[in-house]
């Protein structure tokens, strides 16, 4: 079944007020934590304190950037260039934030400055998959984990009979641990498409086993119901590699965007394939003009109904609907088409299962030593997931790893972020109706380590691939939202408009026909903050299934079963539904005048 989500790139961000209701190129030595001290109150809002890197000097453990830098001038001038954000000339009311903003880019500036410092770059720094996990070297395979918390710890699976006394790993200051497995004779350590676990041991003495956080495929029996995920060991040989045939598309002036879930564009009742997709739909979606289309629930997640936002495993593919080499099939097709092909991506929160999720590295450290905050700001009591320490330096390089990962291995040509509303404020946006005054974005609400997360994962991005799309979802219009980093916003290009489809639907459930207002959708279509770039569209996923109808069951229920057919003329309710249907679309398109597009999303 489908249902269809048409969106447009207009020249300004969409103000909206709608509440949220959803979550080996480089030094091998790593480093610790940026351990964050107890927030304290800073400029008018929270902030944390980050600790740099130790490297070759002792560093104490509360001791900040500024404190335990023994050279302050390879910091370079960060409050010089936070005086220098451009921002302020493109809305004079942001002045009265300024010490806000200030901080915000030091912070920004400061975290990117020792990342290059120890790192290297932010690029080699988002090489994290090239050093953790599996991977080989010129006779075996390397194995590192993180995870300082654990007392012991071992890698099992079907290669070594599920017995890990003989592949123990070593742990080194950091909490880092590594286990080299040479490989024996032509026959690599580890073959390819089988299973493995990290297995170790925490303060309890006992034992447990985890799918790997950098596992780059993982599966289920589903023969068994309530099966847990295993580990796959994905490295196959020369002649089962995907190898693309064509170049990215160069960026189109007007994307017009196709939002699909993989899964569930079959016309038959079963979970559709990344293969069938590619050659059955996207032909359609490209002989109707759509030059962009947006995936839905490619990252791994356990439980099928959260449709993709409840992410167990990061680095791998969903099987579901194939392997890593039938998405670059997929990929590649689209490429091949002329079109661009952007990922669904959750860095908001993850899944809160422990025995396949990331989650099951948390066995009660501190924040410092886990992926995740502690306690209440560790845990999203709406959405029932886990909440990333965004100020923690291993969780930065997962995180921007995972982005350079979906870039460089599977050649997408951007992102969708989800959940960007909960990332930006520590109420996560739970119970908030958004009026636009300032002062709900700026204080001590706002959640700077996530802010300054983005604006590096932006950063690294546009460096990687100067002609990405990166889109914020965020509903309560923050704000320089899609303002470049360099003038001191976050660095989104587009974020969705998404109180025009929340419009749509309640004037379709609420009003009848005459009552519509033409002041009152233009006023809503229109209502834009000056400079930003926002996505328009009058339907997508979180209307037609968070609980609710497409457009076209809204306006036609069961009458499309009976009314519809080419044996006789339409009915009453299908002629309107119809011709209510296309309007609805060509307004939300019309309303911009310049660089709109529109597009359809499937389920």
């Amino acid at each position: 079944m489908s249902c269809f989500r048409y969106s447009l790139f207009g020249s300004s961000t969409s103000l909206n007020r709608r509440n949220s209701s959803k979550a080996h190129g480089f030094p091998m030595r790593t480093y610790p934590n940026l351990v964050t001290n107890e927030p304290k109150k800073l400029l008018g809002h929270t902030s944390i304190c980050a600790q740099r890197p130790r490297t070759h000097v002792k560093v104490e453990k509360n001791s900040t950037i500024t404190t335990i830098s023994e050279d302050n001038s390879s910091m370079g001038n960060v409050e010089g260039d936070a005086e220098m954000v451009g921002i302020f000339d493109v809305d004079p009311y942001l002045k009265q934030f300024k010490d806000h903003f200030n901080y915000r880019f030091k912070t920004y500036a400061e975290r990117k400055k020792l990342i290059e410092k120890y790192e290297g770059s932010l690029e080699k720094f988002a090489q994290g998959y090239l050093k953790f996990g599996f991977n080989r070297d010129q006779d075996g395979i390397i194995y590192r984990e993180w995870a300082p918390a654990a007392q012991e710890a071992q890698l099992v699976g079907d290669f070594n009979g599920w017995d890990g006394s003989n592949h123990k790993m070593e742990k080194d200051e950091f909490g880092v641990w590594t286990v080299r497995i040479p490989d024996s004779g032509e026959n690599p350590a580890i073959p390819h498409n089988s299973r493995v676990k990290f297995r170790f041991k925490h303060g309890n003495e006992l034992w447990v086993d985890r799918i790997p956080a950098w596992i780059r495929y993982a599966t289920v029996d589903l023969t068994q119901f309530g099966a847990p995920y295993d580990g796959v060991y994905w490295d196959p040989p020369p002649t089962e590699r995907y190898e693309f045939k064509h170049a990215r598309p160069p960026k189109h002036t007007a994307p017009r965007i196709y939002e699909a879930h993989v899964g569930m564009s079959s016309s038959e009742p079963r979970v559709s394939s990344y293969r069938e997709f590619a050659d059955y739909v996207l032909p359609r979606i490209h002989a109707n003009n759509y030059n962009t289309v947006q995936l839905m629930a490619i990252m791994e997640h356990s439980y099928y109904g959260s449709f993709g936002y409840h992410v167990t495993n990061f680095f791998a593919v969903s099987s579901r609907s194939g392997t890593p080499e039938d998405l670059k099939y997929l990929i590649d097709k689209a490429h091949g088409l002329g079109m661009h092909v952007l990922m669904d991506i959750v860095h908001s929160h993850s899944s809160n299962n422990i025995t396949d999720g990331l989650n099951g590295f948390d066995v009660g450290q501190s924040t410092e030593e886990s992926y995740f905050h502690t306690g209440e700001r560790g845990y999203h009591k709406l959405w029932d997931s886990r909440l990333f320490n965004y100020a923690n330096w291993e969780v930065l390089r997962f995180l921007l790893s995972n982005l350079r990962w979906w870039v460089d291995e599977f050649k997408f040509d951007g992102f969708r972020f989800d959940g960007v509303t909960s990332m930006l404020y520590h109420h996560h946006g739970i119970n908030m109706g958004f009026s636009g005054n300032y002062v709900e974005y700026f204080s001590e609400v706002t959640d700077v380590d996530a802010v300054v997360y983005m604006m590096l994962a932006n950063c690294l991005i546009h460096d990687l691939l100067p002609d990405a799309t990166v889109i914020a979802e965020d509903v309560s219009g923050m704000p320089v939202l899609g303002c470049s980093v360099s003038k001191g916003g976050v660095g989104f290009d587009f974020r969705l408009a998404m109180a025009i489809p929340d419009k749509w639907i309640d004037y379709l459930k609420n009003k009848n026909d005459e009552e519509w207002s033409m002041n009152e959708i233009v006023q809503n279509l229109t209502n834009r903050r000056y400079t930003e770039k926002c996505i328009a569209y009058a339907e997508s996923h979180d209307q037609a299934i968070v609980g609710d109808k497409s457009m076209a069951f809204l306006l036609m229920d069961k009458e499309m079963y009976s009314g519809m057919s080419t044996l006789q003329p339409a009915s009453p309710i299908v002629k309107r539904g119809i011709s209510l249907h296309k309007m609805i679309h060509i307004i939300t398109m019309a309303q911009e005048v310049k660089g709109t597009s529109i597009s359809w999303g499937m389920r």
